[in-house]
């Protein structure tokens, strides 16, 4: 069964029209792809709603000048679109200083790694996204089990529940200003986890 916002057929079409100059073609795809994007590439390794919401609008806007190039295979125009939103965030972590899960190089990796072959039983966006958000989501987790309970309750509150940066200050019991402080050295701490359990050798 087709899981997606669109038939293959339906998706091959519009990408004809869309590589021809047609808007309208162009914002459907987007459209019908956009919330897997923010979803499941974007979001979770931005960890920000509002930086997440930035980089998918920059990959509408690649995507805008770059479509011409795409050429159409079987799993479809979502891997390529999964590719353009990666290097979009790679280049907003770049920018970023702070409250970031990954380092550009994480991603980078990730893209040069290329996209696996269509399912025959899924269709491959729906792989692809269900392995980003479950790779990314136990990453996070693993990482905050490392911490200190304190650290791992900042970026909780903060990062994955969105809460306000003074509401998580009160909670903690600090200061707006030493919340940041204490943001920093949490995600700092969380990216040091992370690294240490990748560069970690898996068990037998």
């Amino acid at each position: 069964m087709k899981v997606g916002p669109f038939s293959a057929e339906t998706e091959q079409a519009l990408v004809v029209r869309a590589k021809q100059g047609d808007r309208a073609a162009l914002g459907e795809l987007l459209s019908g792809f956009g919330p897997t994007l923010f979803r499941s590439v974007l979001y979770p390794r931005l960890g920000d709603v509002m930086v997440a919401e930035q980089a998918l609008g920059d990959t509408y806007a690649r995507v805008v000048e770059r479509i011409g190039a795409f050429e159409w295979q079987a799993p479809g125009i979502y891997p390529w679109l999964r590719v353009v939103a990666l290097h979009v965030a790679i280049d907003l972590l770049r920018a970023r200083r702070r409250e970031r899960l990954f380092e550009p190089e994480d991603l980078e990796r990730e893209v040069e790694a290329g996209v696996p072959a269509a399912s025959v039983d899924d269709p491959a966006e729906s792989l692809m996204a269900r392995r980003d958000l479950a790779a990314a989501r136990a990453k996070l987790e693993l990482g905050l089990t490392k911490i200190h309970p304190r650290y791992a309750s900042a970026i909780r509150l903060r990062i994955v529940e969105e809460r306000p940066r003074e509401e998580v200050a009160a909670e903690l019991g600090v200061s707006n200003s030493t919340f940041d402080v204490v943001l920093h050295r949490a995600m700092t701490a969380l990216r040091k986890a992370i690294d240490q359990a990748s560069s970690e050798p898996e068990e037998p």
